[in-house]
């Protein structure tokens, strides 16, 4: 079940929490106080889709209650007038970013050409994640920034845009359905689109929301095979990545339930709502156990069983059994609570309840 967060709280309130358990601080918003932005801008290729886009998205905001901000020279109504871009501190206004295609032309990796944020940008918008923003990649957002490494770590487990075949139907297979942007969607979902075969597969440092049937069209000569991820979210550097392949026909952006989809990983970006495991991975949550600070020969001992339960709950995980992978995890959880670190506990919790979601 996905979980409402109630976010009319002071940023005070909110930093008070984030001291006291760890965890970044998320922007705070009243629900229906809150803005975001849409980056159409464009160095290179230009989808036709960008302004289907964006107006899908600035109705998405007046039935849903929030603001939209555009940066797009190509859509002179709409833009704003220069970079938003300037600081973290002005960026915080936007409970996520939502990058729409902005192809920048960089995928030859020539240092030289003009990237879509310049080294200052970059910065403001790296201090923008890292203090809790929301991100939203769609379809070419994988296809920009081709030489910022750190920017492909945001998309996700630094996968890129390589080729794509053809547009045509394919089988979409919800993996996780418990995410508030999938909650909504069949566990088989046929649609006609134009589908991107990646660089890498993400799955390591991402949480993989859907995959495509490649058995159900045909990929090309860039198939990644039978493990084909194409939409994915992940908790990155205190802020919230969520990416979506699918979206390359204009059609998309008037299709009710494609727009659900889209509006949940909105709002999970920015923070409105919660479920389904919040995006954990077990790699993030090993990463916790390895940074933590021990400093008794019990703490050692509770940290080294923990560290062995997640990895014998992965592999449970892995092979689809998933009463095992929750029996595992709580008694991992149960260690966690002796070591009294309250962000291990939660994300344990959040491993715990993306399984319960897996359950028949």
């Amino acid at each position: 079940m996905n979980r409402h967060i109630r976010t009319g709280v002071t940023a005070v309130a909110a930093l008070g929490l984030t001291l006291s358990v760890g965890i970044a601080a998320a922007p705070a918003f009243a629900d229906d106080e809150y803005k975001v932005l849409v980056v159409g801008q464009t160095l290179g290729f230009r989808h036709s889709h960008i302004d289907d886009t964006t107006n899908a998205v600035i109705q998405l905001g007046e039935d849903n209650g929030f603001t939209v901000d555009v940066w797009d020279s190509r859509q002179p109504a709409l833009t704003l007038p220069s970079s938003p871009f300037t600081s973290g501190e002005d960026l915080s206004k936007y409970a996520t970013i939502i990058f729409a295609s902005p192809v920048d032309a960089t995928n030859n990796l020539d240092p030289t050409r003009p990237r879509l944020l310049n080294d200052s940008e970059l910065a403001a918008f790296q201090s923008y994640i890292r203090s809790g923003g929301g991100y939203v990649g769609l379809h070419a957002a994988t296809d920009s920034m081709h030489t910022v490494p750190w920017y492909s770590e945001l998309t996700g487990g630094s996968a890129r845009f390589r080729n794509h075949p053809a547009q045509q139907t394919a089988t979409m297979r919800v993996e996780s359905p418990g995410h508030p942007s999938t909650t909504m969607l069949p566990t088989e979902w046929v649609r006609f689109d134009e589908w991107y075969n990646f660089t890498v597969n993400p799955r390591e440092d991402v949480h993989v929301l859907i995959t495509l049937d490649e058995s159900t069209y045909n990929p090309g000569s860039g198939a990644m095979g039978a493990d084909h991820p194409i939409a994915w979210c992940h908790n990155f550097e205190g802020g919230r990545s969520w990416y979506e392949a699918a979206g390359h026909t204009d059609v998309s952006w008037s299709d009710p339930l494609f727009l659900e989809h889209i509006l949940g990983g909105i709002e999970w970006t920015a923070g409105l709502v919660a479920g389904g495991g919040d995006c954990v991975t077990f790699g993030e949550v090993g990463g916790i156990v390895e940074g933590l600070s021990t400093g008794s020969v019990r703490a050692e001992k509770l940290s080294a069983d923990i560290a062995a339960s997640l990895e014998a709950a992965e592999v449970a995980a892995d092979a689809g059994e998933h009463d095992s992978a929750i029996s595992t995890l709580k008694r991992a959880s149960r260690k966690a609570h002796g070591l009294q670190d309250a962000v291990l506990v939660e994300k344990i919790a959040d491993l715990i309840e993306w399984q319960e979601a897996l359950l028949p």
